[in-house]
């Protein structure tokens, strides 16, 4: 064989090999149903995201995206199933990402490491804070509901998703500023928050405006302010806590997706690029902003550098205040 003849076949069988190896594409498909799991109980925030989301990801990956709510210990019970599944990308974590920053100053005993058992893939939305009461608060304002707080301590009780969440402690932080006593009633979740509150069961609740504000146009609850920058498009007679002179006007629900630490960079692109798709269709963005949030798309990169400065931020406010987790 001559020289020329060898040289063709070896490069006719590099070609080969090229092509039967797996790429750096197809090691990001996708070999089964992927698990959405969302660590409340259905209803809140998060699981509406997730329900919204997950069949457009479907759609693109080729693959059942099944949502799996797994609620419990302020959103930690789901998050540690995430965090020691296996690192391939199958599993996903949806989630008020501001639980995840407090969880390590919150809870000694925590089962896994925010920042090296989780992958951060993108965040999804911010949405603002709703403040609200049931109908038998005698509080039409704001105004109203810190006057009577005073004149009563400890007689109001506030709901929340869970010890330390974000709108737990956002409560901690205004009771604080404006010297109120109420007291905080944990629940599994904003959707069960929420619904506690319009039972009568407890009688404030700050929480995300997609799982809360439905009550408030509804006339189930009486809505008093926003967080945020701007009014929410569906109540838009609500003031901002700014216009409300209320503390704690930044705070929100910062969603986000993660899925199990160690999963290979090119799976977290995949998906990183999948969801952000998902966010820029008009239909996603409306829908989100229905519910009062805006699209917060990350790289994960970005959402990791998020994550690590809240953590730092949060535990402040946490060591200052003396929240213990339970």
């Amino acid at each position: 064989m001559s020289m020329l003849s060898l040289a063709r076949a070896i490069a006719a069988t590099v070609l080969t090999v090229c092509a039967l190896a797996p790429s750096g594409a197809g090691a990001q498909n996708f070999e089964r149903p992927v698990r959405l799991i969302v660590p409340f109980a259905p209803g809140g925030t998060s699981d509406i995201l997730a329900r919204l989301i997950s069949p457009k990801l479907s759609a693109a990956i080729g693959q059942s995206v099944v949502v799996e709510n797994k609620p419990g210990a302020a959103g930690n019970l789901g998050a540690d199933a995430v965090a020691k599944a296996q690192p391939d990308g199958h599993t996903l974590l949806l989630m008020d990402v501001g639980s995840l920053a407090t969880a390590p100053s919150l809870f000694s005993d925590l089962t896994f490491d925010v920042q090296k058992d989780l992958a951060p893939i993108s965040m999804v939305m911010f949405g603002p804070y709703v403040l609200a009461v049931h109908e038998s608060v005698p509080a039409k304002t704001s105004k109203e509901l810190i006057e009577y707080a005073k004149a009563n301590p400890n007689k109001l009780t506030v709901a929340n998703s869970g010890v330390g969440g974000a709108n737990h402690i956002t409560a901690v932080v205004m009771a604080k500023e404006l010297g109120i006593q109420w007291k905080h009633v944990p629940y599994k979740g904003g959707a069960a928050a929420s619904r506690a509150v319009v039972s009568g069961e407890s009688g404030v609740i700050i929480n995300g405006a997609a799982a809360t504000m439905p009550f408030v146009v509804n006339k189930q609850l009486v809505g008093l302010a926003v967080t945020g920058e701007q009014r929410v498009a569906s109540a838009p007679d609500l003031p901002t806590f700014k216009e409300a002179g209320l503390p704690g006007g930044d705070a929100g629900t910062w969603q986000g997706i993660l899925t199990t630490g160690g999963t290979p960079p090119a799976m977290v692109a995949r998906l990183n690029a999948e969801i952000r798709k998902i966010l820029e269709l008009p239909e996603i963005q409306q829908k989100i902003a229905e519910q009062g949030g805006v699209v917060r798309a990350q790289s994960p990169e970005e959402f990791r550098n998020w994550l690590k400065d809240a953590t730092g931020r949060w535990g402040t406010i946490i060591r200052e205040a003396g929240i213990k987790g339970s």
